[in-house]
């Protein structure tokens, strides 16, 4: 499968058709996961994020996340990931003293099947992360079903189980670094069982915990609610696990808004969310739960406008702390962004 079939098209013009005016335009926002994209077709680098981010919302700040982008092309293979976090580093550090502090944390990537020796490519990225590297991702992504893993980010089966990989994630905590999960909900046991290990260091589960509701999963849809409910219970009991509460945008998802005439509209967002978004911030609490935009790879699925809009809606009936900590308290606590 080609990687573009994985990512759902960017279409301007059908953005466009549906865009809403932000609602509560002065709450401050932190983005708790974006990208910079640069393949072949797809360039989102910062002017574009900075498009998104000055659109209404009040962005005050954000959470770069690792995207395989402007890695070194030449020198040691384990050290080219820290071309990423040298050139997200270098590109935002003019908006540091501004708004939005674009990327105020930085998750890069470094290859934990290294084990132990993984340390030296932790060490260089905190060398060039401008003081704001802030943890680590390293895709884990498996389903016996090959259709559903994007060839960029496929891993073997059982990574988190694997002795050497859990030797290379061993390192993180000494350095104050945390961990992004992005893995598909069947593998939340073994996320558990891996954060367990390791209660010293953060673990952040990506885009609601790997919502996959496509392919052999289609018609298994209330199966597959309950089984990623009762996984994502299992972990709120560990206190060193957070959500990022968004990500649902994605092909794999099943939810199928870039089929329809125009965009989804916020009030359609939210109710698509709601049992899904709501189960996580029931389940792990509000302080331990962050909303994230993930663009642009929601961006084939509504505006970001829209989006923010939808998170707005869902919690219109929490209170005034537990909002904060949505938007923005959980997300500068967890990366340490104050």
């Amino acid at each position: 499968m080609s990687t573009t079939s994985n990512y759902l098209p960017v279409r301007a013009e059908w953005l466009a058709s549906g865009t809403e005016a932000a609602l509560e335009p002065e709450m401050p926002i932190v983005d708790a996961h974006h990208h910079f994209y640069e393949r072949a077709g797809w360039t989102y680098l910062l002017d574009e994020y900075l498009e998104d981010a000055r659109s209404g919302h009040n962005i005050t700040a954000s959470v770069y996340m690792q995207a395989l982008t402007r890695y070194r092309q030449a020198g040691p293979e384990p050290l080219r990931p820290v071309g990423e976090v040298e050139y997200v580093a270098d590109v935002t550090a003019p908006l540091q003293m501004g708004k939005p502090q674009v990327a105020k944390g930085i998750v890069g990537h470094a290859d934990l099947r290294r084990g132990a020796a993984v340390r030296e490519v932790l060490e260089a990225e905190l060398a060039a992360g401008d003081g704001r590297l802030r943890g680590v991702r390293h895709l884990a992504t498996w389903d016996a079903d090959p259709t559903l893993v994007n060839p960029l980010s496929a891993a073997p089966r059982g990574l988190l189980l694997d002795p050497t990989y859990r030797a290379g994630v061993a390192q993180l905590g000494s350095l104050g670094l945390s961990y992004d999960a992005w893995l598909f909900f069947p593998q939340l046991p073994e996320l558990f069982d891996l954060a367990k290990a390791y209660p010293d260091t953060p673990f952040i589960i990506n885009h609601c915990g790997g919502v996959v509701r496509i392919a052999s999963y289609t018609d298994q849809r209330k199966e597959v609610f309950d089984t990623w409910a009762r996984s994502m219970r299992e972990l709120a009991q560990l206190p060193n696990v957070f959500v990022k509460v968004g990500g649902l945008g994605m092909r794999i998802n099943g939810f199928d808004f870039e089929k329809g005439e125009r965009p989804p509209t916020s009030i359609q967002l939210a109710q698509t969310w709601k049992p899904w978004m709501l189960t996580c911030i029931e389940t792990f609490g509000a302080n331990r739960c962050m909303f994230e935009s993930n663009f642009p790879v929601d961006k084939g699925s509504y505006p970001f406008s829209n989006g923010w809009n939808a998170f707005k809606r869902l919690t219109m009936q929490a209170s005034a702390a537990e909002r904060q900590a949505l938007f923005r308290a959980t997300v500068t606590n967890v990366y340490r962004l104050s």
